[in-house]
């Protein structure tokens, strides 16, 4: 990790002076995306701060359409390359062989065991090479991310630094930046999704519901993470491990 970052940088009053200090703080710095409105976002304030950009985003082999249609849009819009890191083959046509197509619907451990593989594994090799990676992370999103530092060691990936420069907005304050800035966003948007994932784990949300509540809409009063930001005490079962073994 680097030196201490600066209480302006602390505070994340500024995103965009704390994208500043990441790329001066750092030698290698990767922009995590999702191509949420977050990661709209995150990519222009960077294109305005620095030339070197590097952008990852993980290719579940799930991922709806659209995903693909935005990752070309931004690639057109700013001119940069995205690193599309999609998971271990072999270990995708593991899951598949012992626990079926759809093991996400059968029980939370076996979803969690899903995105273990699909994204938690390959965003850990895929950082390798990196000091510091920028998430989109926002407190307000879900209880799980209310703790959310903007600049912090990341224990799940020990020697890099995770840092999460809109920690402290709103999703008004995403919107509009957005708006203000004519940047391009993800369509679903347009269609009620309010979080985007995998397409046969995310829905749109109905008026009232919580942003997050689209995701694995299937589990009662379970907590909406993937694991890539929250990691539950018990860790997802081995692939070859039986349900219920």
């Amino acid at each position: 990790m680097g030196s201490a970052a600066p209480p302006d940088v602390v505070s994340g009053n500024d995103p965009e002076a704390i994208l500043r200090w990441a790329y001066g703080e750092f030698p290698r710095v990767v922009i995590v995306a999702s191509f949420q409105a977050e990661s709209s976002v995150l990519i222009d304030m960077a294109a305005r701060v620095t030339d070197d950009i590097h952008v990852l985003t993980l290719d579940t082999g799930l991922l709806p359409q659209e995903t693909h249609d935005m990752i070309y849009r931004v690639r057109e819009r700013y001119k940069i390359a995205v690193d599309v890191i999609a998971p271990d083959a072999g270990e995708v046509h593991q899951l598949v062989r012992e626990q079926g197509t759809n093991p996400f619907l059968r029980s939370v451990e076996l979803r969690r065991l899903c995105c273990d593989v699909r994204k938690s594994r390959p965003l850990a090799g895929a950082l390798q090479g990196f000091d510091a990676w920028v998430t989109g992370v926002r407190r307000q999103q879900a209880a799980t991310r209310s703790e959310t530092r903007v600049v912090s060691p990341d224990l799940e990936h020990p020697g890099l630094t995770k840092i999460a420069p809109l920690a402290g907005w709103s999703k008004d304050q995403v919107w509009a930046y957005i708006r203000d800035h004519d940047v391009p966003y993800h369509s679903l948007y347009d269609t009620g999704y309010t979080s985007i994932g995998c397409a046969p784990c995310t829905r749109a949300t109905r008026p009232g519901e919580d942003e997050r509540a689209g995701r694995w809409w299937w589990e009662a009063d379970e907590v909406k993470e993937c694991g890539l930001h929250w990691t539950p005490d018990n860790r997802p079962l081995p692939i070859h491990q039986k349900e219920g073994a």
